[in-house]
């Protein structure tokens, strides 16, 4: 009963978060009311996972939330947003639909496409992994329901690459609206990096399913000087040690697991075993809150920004205005 808007991507990793950060902020700076609804991560009691509902940190303690689940969930969070997940959609759907938001939005998951209908499908491509678009399922397939296609990590990638997609989603989604956006990341204390031996922790499923080999933090360690990016593979303990063989090309980068408790020890111990000067953390959570870390730590973040236009303010405040949504004064101003 509410209008609803999806993000998807062709490969995980392609910047679906970012992109749903950007549209809450756009759709909160024309007073509008957002509950984001996420594609489920059932990883622990299914039946106590039926509905979760997230409006404070103590939330992602109460429902004994996976590293995973807590990078997707804690940066709305902390935007104060609300944000639903589980297992009964149907269910879920109804209990936001309560808290009467002017507008619903469908966080994706990994490449999935969304399980309600939406009037604005939003969806990344990326040209680090050229080609993909054409052949990854469900991906693809958000790619050609969309009506809004994001050539995101621009400024990082490869030209020939870059055009190949453009030419492929021409190809799969020709009345499709295009936008190009970048993701620059932002470092808390860059002067530390500069000539050390860097172990980079990257977001696990980017750089594992996600087909990846190295993501933001390697690419910032390098940006500022690092001495070395430290391979973590020999070092690896358990979990992550089987990770590493099932991933073989993993570049050198460890990925943050942390689907089970088992796995967070492991990645604790890993790091402890690793001979580094200086730990550069690049998951969407700060996992020093988690785990032991003896070594100094850097913590860097990422958000999307768009290069031309049209820009999500334009996609969103058209979507306000054709859906005639909060202050049709304020809204006709922006």
């Amino acid at each position: 009963t509410k209008p609803v808007i999806a993000t998807g991507a062709v490969r995980t990793g392609g910047g679906k978060s970012e992109a749903s950060r950007r549209i809450v902020d756009e759709l909160k700076a024309l007073g509008l009311k957002v509950i984001a609804i996420r594609h489920p991560m059932p990883y622990g009691d299914l039946v106590k996972q039926a509905v979760q509902r997230f409006a404070t940190i103590e939330d992602l303690k109460k429902h004994e939330c996976t590293i995973e689940e807590m990078e997707e969930y804690e940066p709305h969070v902390v935007r104060k947003t609300i944000i639903y997940s589980g297992i009964d959609y149907e269910a879920i759907l109804r209990s936001a639909e309560k808290e009467n938001p002017d507008v619903i939005l469908w966080d994706g998951g990994n490449n999935d496409f969304p399980f309600i209908k939406p009037d604005l499908m939003i969806t990344m491509a990326d040209a680090q992994r050229a080609g993909d678009e054409m052949s990854y399922y469900p991906g693809s397939t958000t790619l050609r329901i969309a009506d809004v296609v994001v050539f995101n990590k621009i400024e990082s990638a490869d030209l020939y690459d870059l055009q190949l997609v453009r030419d492929n989603v021409a190809e799969l989604n020709p009345n499709a609206v295009i936008m190009d956006a970048c993701s620059p990341t932002f470092v808390d204390k860059p002067e530390l990096i500069k000539g050390k031996k860097v172990l980079v922790v990257e977001e696990g499923p980017t750089v594992t399913h996600g087909g990846v080999q190295y993501s933001y933090g390697a690419l910032t360690a390098m940006k500022y000087g690092a001495a070395e990016l430290v391979d973590p593979k020999q070092y690896a303990v358990g979990k992550l040690k089987e990770t590493f063989d099932h991933y073989p090309d993993l570049g050198p980068i460890l990925p943050s697991m942390g689907y089970s408790a088992k796995q967070v020890a492991d990645l604790e111990k890993t790091i402890k075993n690793t001979p580094c000067d200086l730990v550069l953390i690049a998951t969407p959570i700060d996992i020093n809150r988690l785990i032991k870390i003896k070594q100094p730590t850097v913590k860097i973040g990422y958000e999307m920004q768009e290069i031309g236009s049209p820009t999500f303010k334009d996609i969103i405040t058209n979507f306000a205005k054709k859906h005639k949504l909060g202050n049709n004064k304020k809204i006709s101003k922006k």
